[in-house]
């Protein structure tokens, strides 16, 4: 397998994930906008959207979109149970937190990275963050992660957008239970692995 990165963005879920599950892969670096690799591929061969990540697998077909492989991922090494068992409520639950962390977390950072964004647009992205950010730490309550104590593909990807939040002049310190749970998913060897490979620490 073949995954297509750029370093800290919404591939680090992706990264993780394929360390979680212990698989072996090669993680291929997208340069810029999209346009090339790192070592000079041209990307819209590999997907024409242009965008990260893509996952092209042993026999030659590439899945993208982040929603899609991280489930992908977790059911290549079931007993791990990054991803809960087909037909199960968990799973259920799993793409419920997949799907809002896509579309209510991880969009509104969109105006931060687009130019010609507004400060009052920049402004209402970040209530909307808050609000959202809110809402994240009163359903997770005390659990360890999204679904209760055990780690999922789910918490990779929001693992990932938390780490945005300086970029754009956020204290993640305002939820102390995001914070500790950040904290903790940091230290996790595989997510260790990844952000290493990235050149996101040392």
């Amino acid at each position: 397998m073949k995954l297509y990165f750029s370093p800290g963005a919404c591939s680090l879920a992706s990264h993780i994930a394929l360390h979680e599950a212990g698989m072996n892969f090669e993680a291929i670096k997208v340069e810029g906008r999209g346009q090339k690799t790192a070592g000079g591929e041209d990307y819209l061969r590999i997907t024409a959207k242009g965008y990260v990540p893509a996952l092209k697998l042993d026999d030659g077909s590439v899945l993208t979109e982040g929603t899609a492989i991280l489930p992908y991922i977790g059911d290549l090494n079931p007993a791990l149970g990054l991803a809960p068992a087909p037909g199960t409520m968990a799973r259920y639950r799993m793409h419920e937190w997949l799907g809002y962390i896509n579309s209510e977390v991880h969009k509104n950072f969109s105006p931060f990275f687009t130019p010609g964004t507004t400060d009052e647009q920049k402004a209402a992205a970040k209530a909307n963050l808050s609000r959202r950010l809110g809402f994240i730490e009163a359903e997770m309550g005390t659990n360890s992660y999204l679904l209760g104590e055990s780690f999922t593909v789910a918490d990779a990807y929001l693992f990932t957008v938390l780490g945005w939040l300086g970029y754009v002049g956020m204290d993640l310190g305002q939820w102390p239970q995001l914070k500790a749970y950040h904290g903790r998913i940091a230290a996790r060897p595989a997510v260790q692995a990844a952000m290493k490979a990235e050149g996101l620490i040392k």
